[in-house]
């Protein structure tokens, strides 16, 4: 089975195409950053008119670099949300335009199950059962993974996710945007000894986070800081950074010894933070476990998670309505497996 996955749910444009049998065939990207810069974030109306200019000439690549015609495609798999409803919609649209002309069915995928299944595209890959970390800008999620669709959500941000955090960090120090691989570039000259930030929430029991306390704990140390010099800079951030890490560390560990397992995965955004890569590694390899993650390019938005995810539902017997319906807010907790 042969499927094509399109991905417009924020600020990146992608399309993919995997195929069962030999893998991932192609992947083509278009991000938006640049766009964005000017105005320090997603201008949600921005987003949306890039997706409809950059969105087809994608899929005309992708179909090109898998030397395939649409007769080869068996499905297509879009992501139905969340994200920002005019963005999704131009991905929806298309693809339900797609199934029509091609007479292929289409399927809504949840952009983040895409994301949880991402490290299925590299070799080795994780086995089910496992306990998957998901970091990103707008999620911070600890989910015990029995199977596909079978997500117990063991915790969750109750505040700011650690994405969002990243960013906001990087704001107080006068970095350009995105601002969570700014703030990593600079945290790489800082003294980590300088600055004693909390790590919120590993004091009590318990899965969630809440990374607001640590955000505001930066704000203080940066008003003693006035004016602000490049090493202080640095060091605030390399002190951020490793608040953040040790937190995500904890609680992975917690939720390793909760449920037994002794496979991570790890995907979003923030997962392709080198510290966070360093630190999850480094604690299962002490547990006689294994880490994964997906390739760089892969954790953050992309076509080749929707496109796989999209395959597996559908090679389970999943077939959509192919209406183009998308949901702004859908909680990972209310998938289920393949009917």
């Amino acid at each position: 089975m042969r499927i094509l996955g399109i991905e417009t749910s924020c600020d990146e444009t992608a399309a993919a195409i995997y195929d069962g049998e030999r893998g991932l065939l192609a992947h083509s990207l278009y991000s938006q950053v640049k766009v964005h810069a000017e105005y320090g974030g997603v201008v949600p109306e921005l987003a949306s008119r890039d997706h409809i200019r950059k969105l087809l000439p994608l899929i005309r690549r992708a179909l090109e670099q898998a030397d395939s015609t649409p007769a080869d495609i068996d499905g297509i798999a879009y992501t139905a949300g969340p994200g920002l409803a005019g963005a999704l919609l131009v991905g929806a649209c298309l693809a339900r335009a797609l199934a029509f002309a091609w007479q292929k069915p289409a399927l809504g995928v949840h952009h983040m199950e895409g994301h949880l299944l991402a490290p299925m595209l590299e070799s080795p890959a994780p086995a089910f059962p496992f306990v998957a970390l998901l970091v990103s800008g707008g999620h911070s999620l600890l989910v015990e993974v029995a199977g596909l669709g079978r997500y117990n959500i063991l915790g969750e941000s109750i505040d700011d996710a650690v994405g969002e955090a990243f960013d906001k960090t990087a704001k107080l120090l006068g970095l350009p945007y995105p601002g969570g691989p700014a703030l990593a570039a600079l945290a790489e000259h800082g003294d980590p000894a300088r600055f004693k930030l909390p790590r919120p929430m590993t004091d009590r029991p318990g899965f969630d986070f809440s990374f607001s306390g640590l955000k505001t704990a930066v704000l203080v140390e940066r008003r003693k800081l006035e004016p602000l010099d490049e090493q202080s800079a640095a060091d605030l951030a390399r002190g951020f950074e490793e608040a953040a890490v040790d937190t995500l560390t904890i609680k992975c560990e917690r939720a390793l010894d909760a449920t037994g397992l002794d496979q991570l995965v790890v995907a979003g955004g923030v997962g392709a933070n080198r510290r966070l890569r360093a630190r999850l590694n480094e604690m299962m390899a002490a547990r006689g476990g294994q880490v994964f993650f997906p390739r760089m390019e892969f954790c953050t938005d992309n076509g080749a998670m929707i496109a796989y995810a999209g395959w597996a539902r559908m090679s389970a017997g999943e077939r959509g309505a192919g209406d183009g319906r998308i949901t702004t807010r859908w909680p990972l907790s209310e998938l289920e497996p393949p009917a």
